[in-house]
């Protein structure tokens, strides 16, 4: 019988069944291994890496606290300390869960009534802040609440209808600041300032679960009632681990030094922002001004690191996961022995000296001295004198953040400038005597006769200058004729490149954070170019002018001045960075020998006793160049220089600005007589010429 095919519908059905099926196995397959993925995964997750993420879980339920690292230590050369830290009990607080503001207000008032607290330790911002906070105690509905009386109606409405935008409350608290006075203040009683003050100290980081400073430097009977009675003060707590920067040596070098915000004042609202963004917290501790701002991330340390989680009754429980790092210490160039003995001539020559007869308007006196070798600084003064109340204010940093006309001591550069262009040769000779300049006497303090480069230096010939300036502007000097100079301000640019040379008119770079560049005088006429050759025109700091001279003093090198001499390693003699000797520039090789003459004209100042007899009469050589600038009715005078002259270590740069009237009765250079000697003698005992 023959074999009978089946029908073709029905092999396609049975095709289609076997394919269904193998895709149904497919699937359950896949199901199964992602399955048993799930369960490797839960089982890898609840068995090996339960204690993982019961951490990852606390990390993200619990608030980070920052506490400070007692602050690394500031010394002189010789290891003196300049900026100390000493341990400091401080009572804190962490604010617990749920407090309300009448909880806040209850607890200040419980703190103002036990403890030891003086309204003298607050400051004007505590106090400001103080009366912004006892005015928000009012209703809201209350006209004066939170201090809003004080502010303009129309400034009211804007700040209420949001026309100031987000930086309403920023806007509002600047505006109040600087409207709440002593008038205002008045009106709390000294409990409602302290508590006020408390009461803002607790809150003002209670959101972020920080601790807070509220009183520091407590005494041991306010320590041990605290530690007693710690069940009636919920939150607080005694710091024995605080800190508290003092200064041994008073005013000396304090401006340069510099401040740190204290305990309770933590980041100042002018420099936030740059701490914020450096990863510092808003209770932080940190410099303000000067080295101890320059320096702060060196001398901070590493913060000690708390996790807080809080307890059934709402009180913050810590667990310390990194532990505090004390601050680096940083070691200066300054030898504090040579730096009182600055401070103490720079000041009595003031107090002496400052409104007396025909110096009626000297008021201010700087000095600074450094290694003209490496750029090291070893001590720098100034004093500012109140000439009606005689008071006197300490203004080292006028050093470098003060400008004053320099006169003829920039007399180097010009010679440099002129020998080095070709204006002037070596050795020769120009007749020092009244130039008349289009019916206008130019002149130098008297008329000198013939002198060359070097003797022009010597006496501090204007006329020498002058013939300079004009030939490098392309003229020649006419008796009676006016000046034909047809670029100007390229000239003058000229002139200028030659002095930035010597870094006059730049900053040098000293390690500080205030330092100024100068000031550039202007004018477009030609007889600007010969004042300019003089020191007539330009202003520079004290430190512009040592640098200055440093240059001249080493042959051409121009070296960075720098304060920090290295910084050591917390607990340990390691230094892990040094300072001085960055070697910022180098005269040309090819007109050595035309600074060889400047050299040699600034000793002839000296020696010739153009300077002053105790210069001059001094067992060691020095070279240095006297200067003198017309300030309207006044005379601002200087005296820059280095010794010894032949292989010299110090350097140094002296400014009296107006210290004397601007007559021909015009007093002596005060820092050629008064200060240099005197200083100079200090140096050499400490540090004596091989």
């Amino acid at each position: 019988m023959p074999h009978l095919r089946k029908p073709s519908h029905l092999r396609k059905i049975r095709g289609m069944d076997e394919e269904i099926s193998h895709r149904i196995l497919l699937l359950s397959s896949f199901i199964v291994v992602i399955f048993l993925v799930v369960f490797i995964r839960l089982i890898y997750i609840q068995v090996f890496s339960y204690n993982d993420y019961v951490q990852k879980k606390d990390d993200y339920t619990s608030i980070r606290q920052y506490v400070n690292a007692p602050r690394g230590q500031i010394y002189d050369c010789k290891g003196r300390v300049l900026a100390k830290t000493v341990v400091s009990h401080n009572i804190v607080y962490t604010s617990p869960k749920n407090m309300s503001s009448e909880d806040y207000k209850l607890y200040a008032k419980r703190l103002v009534e036990v403890f030891n607290i003086d309204t003298d330790d607050f400051s004007e911002t505590d106090k400001k802040e103080a009366y912004i906070t006892w005015k928000s105690f009012l209703s809201p509905s209350n006209s004066e609440y939170a201090a809003n009386n004080l502010l303009t109606k129309s400034e009211l409405n804007a700040y209420k209808s949001g026309l100031w935008g987000t930086n309403a409350e920023t806007r509002r608290h600047q505006i109040l600041m600087k409207r709440i006075g002593k008038k205002q203040i008045k009106e709390m009683s000294a409990k409602q300032l302290k508590i006020a003050v408390i009461y803002q100290r607790m809150t003002e980081n209670a959101s972020t679960g920080q601790e807070n400073v509220i009183l520091e430097d407590v005494g041991d009977d306010d320590v041990a009632y605290l530690v007693e009675h710690k069940s009636d003060f919920p939150g607080f707590d005694v710091d024995f681990g605080g800190w508290k920067r003092e200064y041994p040596y008073g005013e000396t070098l304090s401006d340069v030094l510099g401040t740190v915000s204290t305990s309770t004042q933590g980041l100042p609202s002018e420099n936030a922002n740059y701490y914020l963004q450096r990863g510092f917290q808003y209770n932080a501790t940190v410099g303000k001004s000067g080295l101890e701002y320059e320096y702060n991330d060196v001398l901070s340390g590493q913060a000690q690191v708390s996790k807080i989680t809080y307890d059934s009754n709402g009180l913050a429980k810590k667990t310390v996961v990194q532990s505090a790092v004390k601050g680096d210490d940083v070691y200066l160039s300054i030898d504090i022995d040579l730096q009182q003995k600055l401070d103490e001539t720079v000041k009595s020559v003031l107090q002496e000296k400052g409104g007396s007869p025909n110096r009626e308007n000297f008021s201010t006196l700087f000095m600074c001295m450094m290694d003209p070798n490496s750029g090291s600084v070893l001590a720098m003064s100034g004093y500012q004198k109140d000439l009606d109340t005689d008071k006197m204010t300490y203004f080292a940093s006028g050093c470098y953040a003060s400008l004053a006309n320099p006169g003829s001591s920039v007399k180097g550069a010009t010679v440099y400038m002129g020998l080095s262009e070709g204006a002037v040769k070596p050795g020769e000779i120009i007749v020092d005597q009244t130039m008349n300049i289009g019916g206008q006497e130019f002149s130098s303090y008297e008329d000198h006769g013939p002198v060359d480069d070097i003797q022009a230096l010597a006496v501090s010939s204007n006329v020498y200058m002058a013939y300079i300036a004009i030939r490098l502007g392309g003229d020649t000097y006419k008796e009676g004729e006016s000046l034909h100079i047809n670029d100007v301000t390229g000239t003058l640019n000229k002139m200028r490149s030659y002095y930035s040379m010597f870094g006059l008119g730049n900053k040098t770079g000293l390690d500080v954070p205030d330092e100024v560049s100068g000031y550039m005088g202007v004018g477009f006429e030609p007889g600007m170019l010969l004042n300019y050759a003089i020191g007539q025109m330009d202003m520079y700091t004290p430190v512009q002018l040592m640098e200055y001279v440093s240059t001249i003093a080493t042959g051409g090198k121009m070296y960075q001045p720098s304060l920090m001499k290295y910084i050591k390693e917390v607990n340990s003699d390691q230094v892990i960075q040094t300072g001085g000797g960055v070697l910022k520039s180098t005269l040309p090789e090819k007109n050595k020998a035309y600074l060889n003459r400047v050299q040699q004209g600034f000793r002839a100042v000296v020696s010739e006793g153009n300077a002053s007899d105790d210069l001059q009469n001094m067992d060691v050589e020095v070279a240095g160049k006297t200067g003198t600038a017309e300030v309207n009715q006044w005379t601002t005078v200087d005296f820059v220089g280095y010794a010894p002259y032949e292989n010299p270590t110090v350097s140094f740069a002296c400014v009296a600005p107006t210290s004397s009237v601007n007559t021909r009765s015009v007093s002596e250079n005060t820092c050629t007589y008064d200060v240099v000697p005197t200083v100079l003698e200090k140096y050499f005992e400490l540090y004596p010429a091989s």
